[in-house]
């Protein structure tokens, strides 16, 4: 018994670390909230300069302060002029003798590129998947590497075995947020495919479901009803990302056409490339077309920036989830 009581209480000191929390410029809204949900998370800070000829020019600030502890760093790698600046600092990081080493990189950003479908076609999710894997090793072993709700699940299999990734979802802020609808009971799930189906029926699987699928007629991409039945329910479309939209809206206007009381959305990443959120703000705050809902989580700190207070927009914030995975 003895032994035992040792274990847990090793344990329960284990699991609780300071964290020096590092982040880019996009991601500092993102950081204060972490670094809020914690007393055990210190935010800190870098320069983030450039020279005349646009490359870099950075500096860690207290680097010699940072010997021993526990060091994450949140990024957002939005475009490929922001990321070469901050794996110039992830990699820099653990090398300075830190106790472990976390990066955080809500959106892995080339996740939807991953099909070599004829020779030629260049999988950048992959070269990203190579290029984090390479991040130095610290004094406490390999890189950790949080990322939520990666667009393909083969690329779990791209990092190499100096790193190790920690998938997570946010999948439990729906679920919270569901629960707080006054028309909960009437709730079901909608997959506009089967890999989103794949991804996350498991994490959704006390509500009831419907699955639509998309076919091609000619040059278009139709979706269709493939099973279930939205009639008189709000039904909840559910996806990890969302580029354009335009897969959301059609699947909008077939769970309507079938019966549905309303339609909401749910994506991990809002990525909304070129405004395209635009198509979703409701005019003159008519609800009645369009989604009642559309929640994103703070993933794409760019986009949260943009439809702040914009409806049918809410943002389900990762913040807490986060904290929590700093300490694992």
């Amino acid at each position: 018994m003895e032994i035992s009581n040792s274990n847990s209480n090793s344990n329960s000191q284990h699991q609780k670390k300071q964290v020096l929390l590092f982040h880019c410029i996009e991601s500092e809204e993102l950081a204060r909230k972490v670094a809020a949900q914690s007393d055990l998370i210190n935010l800190q800070t870098i320069k983030w300069r450039s020279f005349d000829d646009g490359f870099p020019n950075l500096f860690i600030n207290n680097a010699q302060d940072i010997r021993g502890q526990h060091v994450a760093f949140l990024a957002s790698f939005s475009s490929p002029s922001v990321i070469f600046e901050q794996l110039s600092v992830i990699y820099a990081l653990p090398r300075l003798f830190v106790a472990s080493f976390t990066l955080v990189l809500p959106y892995f950003p080339t996740g939807s590129f991953e099909r070599m479908e004829e020779e030629g076609d260049v999988a950048t999710a992959f070269t990203m998947a190579r290029i984090l894997s390479n991040i130095p090793i610290s004094r406490g072993g390999p890189t950790s590497i949080v990322v939520y709700d990666i667009h393909a699940l083969q690329e779990r299999f791209y990092f190499g075995d100096n790193v190790l990734p920690l998938f997570e979802t946010g999948i439990p802020l729906l679920r919270q947020r569901l629960r707080q609808l006054p028309d909960f009971d009437k709730v079901i799930v909608a997959f506009p495919d089967d890999g989103a189906w794949k991804r996350f029926h498991k994490l959704l699987d006390n509500f009831p479901v419907v699955i639509c699928t998309k076919v091609r007629e000619g040059d278009k991409r139709i979706v269709r009803l493939k099973e279930g039945n939205p009639s008189g329910c709000h039904v909840v479309i559910v996806d990890d990302l969302v580029q354009s939209g335009g897969t959301l809206i059609e699947c909008q206007k077939v769970l309507s056409a079938h019966g549905a009381a309303k339609v909401s959305a749910y994506v991990t990443h809002g990525v909304f490339p070129k405004r395209s959120w635009e198509r979703f703000i409701h005019e003159n705050n008519d609800s009645n077309k369009g989604f009642a809902y559309f929640w994103i989580t703070d993933s794409c700190p760019l986009t949260v920036k943009a439809i702040a207070d914009k409806a049918p927009f809410e943002i389900l914030s990762l913040a807490g989830s986060l904290a929590e995975a700093l300490q694992i």
